[in-house]
């Protein structure tokens, strides 16, 4: 009898498992559909010029925003999961509330190391006198991008799943539509890079009026646990670490294009990577559901849910991915195509991170496992030297092959750091997260 609703109790979490990355996926979809028919529109109505300056923006803001939010924004989840025992609103908030000083601190003090720097070293390094000015307003920003990223993740700790996905996938992209389209009528392009910076400023505000809504309903409690700025700092910047270690194997070959190439060369790889980003969503729209429930599972030392929940995860990744691999490899021209014939020149690019891609997706939770099972340092470790072997490739190979250069650096670190996380999760916990 036991068993049975043992049994019965496993069917109903892993149906709801499944339900909820649907929907989640099917929300990443649509914001895919958006980011598409928006990036088409860019394309064609903007030169590949500011197409490029936005994107290198872009990179910038990831790798730079991931140092300002200290892994905040994923360690969130981690202490959603400690808390889940005593599944407390009011823990969260304290938690959050440490994070905004944390944030606010760093954000300060990159503005303040950047201002310290010579203009005319970094104007140099790029051979072009503007990059300066524009990196110093992505700065500036970095606030309101980091808080904008942290209050989607707190969406999702606090089970509003679908809100952040809202947020992360759509409703991010709206106030750089509108901007961009009216740019584009009022014949003021070249402000798209602004429009793109200010968007953030917009979208800390309603975040953040909806988070304080959510924990307004928090009650206070006597024994709730309160972690230390020390215990979050801990637990988080091995995470902040690794984090960027990943923004900097995507940006890495965007950095060194707008170095070695030009704007142009930057925006038609960049193109490349966004289309590549169909298969990612996917890998971290599973990851993202499954991670609260492998910190739970791990601390609470139920192996056999853990394991379960792994294998579910590695399998619906695998099957939601390989169709959409074949789809991109036999129709990549014509793909490419919808964005100018011009962008085309980056086909071998992404039939290249296509295929790696597709490779890293039998990895199934390693991305996320080391993290929410306090074996940030592991991860980290393994990430820094994926970084190392990405900047020597990318050093070596794009000043000779351009975008294809690219693309080869990025995927051989990418299948590196996958497969060495997922030997180290085996041998540490006997935990198979490879598709099997």
């Amino acid at each position: 009898m036991l068993k049975k609703i043992r049994d019965q109790s496993l069917k109903i979490r892993k149906n709801s498992f499944f339900r909820q990355s649907l929907i989640t996926l099917i929300f990443r979809v649509f914001g895919i559909i958006t980011l598409f028919g928006f990036t088409v529109f860019l394309t064609k109505s903007y030169s590949p010029k500011i197409v490029g300056q936005y994107d290198f923006v872009r990179s910038f803001l990831l790798v730079v925003g991931s140092i300002c939010l200290l892994g905040c924004d994923q360690s969130i989840l981690y202490f959603k999961g400690r808390l889940s025992g005593s599944n407390s609103l009011e823990g969260i908030r304290k938690v959050y509330t440490k994070m905004l000083g944390l944030l606010l601190l760093m954000s300060v003090l990159f503005l303040l190391i950047f201002l310290s720097i010579d203009e005319e070293f970094i104007n140099d390094y790029f051979f072009d006198s503007r990059v300066y000015a524009i990196l110093l307003k992505s700065i500036m920003v970095l606030f309101f991008y980091g808080l904008t990223t942290l209050n989607t993740e707190v969406f999702r700790a606090l089970d509003h799943f679908y809100v952040a996905e809202l947020f992360r996938n759509t409703i991010k992209y709206i106030p750089l539509i509108v901007g961009a389209v009216l740019l584009y009528y009022s014949g003021l392009e070249t402000y798209l890079v602004e429009v793109f910076l200010a968007g953030f400023v917009l979208l800390s505000i309603v975040t953040s009026i909806i988070v304080f809504f959510y924990f307004s309903k928090a009650k206070i409690e006597n024994e709730v646990a309160d972690f230390t700025y020390n215990d979050i700092f801990m637990k988080s910047y091995p995470i902040a670490i690794s984090g960027m270690a990943l923004f900097l194997l995507m940006s890495f070959d965007i950095l060194f294009l707008k170095k070695y190439r030009d704007d142009a060369t930057v925006a038609f790889y960049s193109v490349a990577v966004k289309l590549m980003t169909i298969l990612s969503m996917v890998i971290i729209t599973v990851n993202i559901t499954v991670s609260t429930k492998i910190s739970e599972y791990f601390f609470t030392k139920s192996k056999t849910d853990l394991v379960k929940t792994i294998q579910h995860a590695s399998r619906l990744i695998f099957l939601l991915t390989f169709p959409a691999v074949l789809i991109i490899c036999f129709f990549s021209e014509f793909i490419l195509g919808f964005f100018g014939k011009e962008y085309v020149a980056a086909k071998d690019a992404l039939l290249i991170l296509i295929v790696g891609q597709g490779i890293c997706s039998a990895f199934g939770t390693a991305p996320v496992y080391l993290n929410m099972t306090g074996r940030q340092h592991i991860f980290q470790i393994i990430l820094i030297v994926a970084v190392l072997i990405n900047f020597i490739l990318n050093r070596v190979l794009i000043p000779q092959y351009g975008m294809t250069g690219a693309a080869t650096a990025f995927v051989i670190s990418s299948v590196f750091w996958n497969s060495i996380t997922a030997v180290v999760i085996y041998r540490k916990d006997k935990v198979n997260v490879f598709l099997n």
